[in-house]
């Protein structure tokens, strides 16, 4: 699995706005040079996460981004499928019944398991980072550094 910008950057770009944004909201032009991201990429990616209900606009002079929800409930996965869609390796992974329609395969798949096991595997992983972890990672990171 390859994540495209949207995911890498999108990610990058949510932890700003969860570390930053405790206290007031974020706007893009901050995050933009903070994390060297296009103001108009970065809109793009918000206009995602807030489809996906994971942050909000604050408008006014004091405006910008804040989460919906606490760090603690919102999870890497949560955030890279609000970006990316769905993460699965081949469209088999998550029905039996896609492979038909993908290869042809439907009953009979031998490397199926292969692609179940990456898929559950890779879920399993970013469904249990959860944004709080970045954040007093980014934070320890910067007393260290």
């Amino acid at each position: 699995m390859k994540l495209s910008t949207k995911g890498r950057y999108g990610l990058r770009a949510f932890v700003d706005i969860a570390i930053y944004s405790e206290e007031t909201p974020v706007s893009l032009a901050d995050v933009a040079k903070r994390q060297d991201i296009s103001i108009s990429y970065l809109e793009q990616l918000m206009t995602k996460l807030k489809k996906a209900n994971l942050v909000q606009a604050v408008r006014g002079a004091q405006g910008g981004y804040e989460l919906t929800k606490d760090p603690s409930e919102i999870s890497v996965g949560d955030v890279l499928r609000a970006l990316e869609g769905d993460l699965s390796p081949v469209e088999c992974a998550t029905e039996e019944e896609t492979c038909e329609h993908s290869c042809g395969a439907t009953g009979h798949c031998t490397t199926r398991l292969v692609w179940k096991k990456i898929n559950d595997s890779v879920n399993d992983t970013i469904n249990n980072i959860f944004i709080s972890e970045l954040i007093e990672d980014s934070k320890r990171s910067q007393k260290e550094g």
